[in-house]
């Protein structure tokens, strides 16, 4: 078995409950894939989904990094039960294993991985909705993200950030109407460097697949921004954010 191949569709396990593999899922996947020499020389340790689902996106992370990956432990959440289910059927069916918990994001996880993570994707519920819909029971959960579809990415940001290694990557998925050079800049201040590894535009919506990692030049810039300019410096800052967002370079920094 090649290890870049991907989970196979007519193994992915599937429950009424459960969001199936589509447009999103194949959107990351394929940016894992176009990163895939990138991912083995990180030679990552431990790798996290955030809202496994199918189980679609981890199983093929787990195939990507292949034989390369062995010693690599595997973790996924989910706060529907039956995902966790349905990415074990999955996962199994491929021969790959993680460790599943059933809980919100990461929910009691935070001390335990804490900076270990070293690669983390997230399909995040990016969909714009009534604020009510978000954390429903059950296939709800999976797509319902508040007013512009931030409610649960901007509760999953600060996590990543929590439990990201020094060398760790974060891969998500977000739409247009999520703004993601606003996301972007958030990441920003925190110190996270970022750009575009796909784009892709369905009839329905318009996806960007977003990589994320540390780099300790943005904070020494930042300081050297406020420090000498003050506000306008560190607003200035944000001019080439949204410039380079604009252009449809596919390997584009946010």
């Amino acid at each position: 078995m090649a290890s870049h191949k991907t989970a196979q569709i007519r193994l992915v396990s599937s429950h009424d409950e459960v969001y199936e593999p589509c447009d999103d899922s194949f959107a990351l996947v394929d940016a894992l894939l176009a990163d895939r020499t990138n991912l083995l020389e990180h030679h990552p340790t431990m790798c996290m989904e955030i809202g496994c689902g199918s189980g679609y996106v981890l199983t093929s992370l787990a195939l990507i990094l292949g034989q390369e990956g062995n010693g690599v432990n595997y973790i996924a959440t989910d706060i529907n039960p039956h995902a966790v289910k349905v990415t074990r059927e999955t996962m199994e069916a491929h021969g790959v294993h993680a460790e599943l918990i059933i809980t919100d994001i990461a929910s009691g996880l935070e001390n335990r991985l804490a900076g270990l993570v070293d690669v983390m994707v997230v399909n995040p519920p990016y969909v714009p909705t009534p604020e009510d819909e978000v954390g429903s029971e059950g296939i709800t959960s999976s797509w319902a993200g508040g007013e512009n579809g931030r409610s649960v990415i901007d509760r999953i940001l600060p996590v990543a950030d929590n439990l990201l290694s020094k060398k760790g990557w974060l891969y998500m998925v977000t739409l247009t109407a999520n703004n993601p050079s606003e996301i972007c800049g958030e990441m920003r201040k925190k110190g996270y460097a970022s750009k575009i590894v796909v784009q892709r535009s369905t009839e329905e919506e318009s996806l960007h697949i977003i990589k994320f990692w540390k780099d300790l030049n943005i904070e020494i810039e930042e300081l050297n921004d406020q420090s000498s300019t003050g506000f306008m410096g560190s607003l200035l800052a944000q001019i080439p954010l949204l410039s380079s967002w604009r252009s449809n370079n596919s390997d584009n920094k946010c």
